[in-house]
């Protein structure tokens, strides 16, 4: 999606350690009007699947798949980093290894709301080293629903998760595909 590409080398920041920095709009601070131009991306990519549900993990992900989710009329469902007092009976957990926060998280989703006849899409910010992503296909897989996509807004291709997800059979729709981020903080993409 060339306005990304664009929107990322002008507001995007490249740290040391493989960092890219989209807070200004996509994981700290919304661009909501920008936002709404990636929902209807990923309605066109995946228009004509039958989809019944929309998952992501918390935080980042929420904004962008409730945007995601006024496309295509279905609720959004989003995995808790920690089990609360109000989600109360029976859970389905995974264990997600966190690149950005380094630490590994247990996510969960109450049964109550995932059924094994939802037909599942997956919408995150990022995809790199895939763990928050096969935590989730994981979920979905435990509930004996159906995966049927996985939407991401950036992924970093040059980082084995894409493949990873992919080799087992996922389709997965990134916007924006990056093949390599400098120290200088040039980004160049796989179009």
């Amino acid at each position: 999606m060339k306005l990304l590409e664009e929107k990322i080398i002008h507001d995007g920041k490249v740290f040391e350690g493989n960092i890219l920095k989209v807070d200004s709009f996509v994981n700290h601070q919304i661009d909501v009007k920008f936002m709404n131009e990636i929902g209807k991306e990923f309605k066109r990519l995946f228009d004509g699947e039958e989809i019944t549900k929309i998952l992501t993990i918390e935080a980042s992900g929420i904004g962008i798949a409730c945007i995601v989710a006024q496309y295509f009329d279905v609720p959004v469902l989003f995995a808790k980093k920690t089990k609360s007092v109000n989600i109360a009976g029976d859970v389905y957990t995974s264990k997600v290894e966190s690149f950005t926060h380094k630490r590994t998280y247990d996510i969960i989703v109450s049964k109550e709301f995932l059924h094994e006849n939802d037909k599942v899409l997956i919408i995150d910010d990022f995809l790199a080293q895939g763990s928050a992503l096969c935590g989730l296909i994981k979920l979905i897989k435990d509930a004996k629903a159906e995966v049927v996509g996985a939407g991401i807004v950036i992924e970093k291709a040059y980082q084995e998760g894409g493949q990873l997800v992919r080799d087992m059979g996922v389709r997965v729709e990134s916007l924006a595909r990056i093949k390599s981020m400098g120290v200088d903080g040039s980004i160049e993409f796989i179009n």
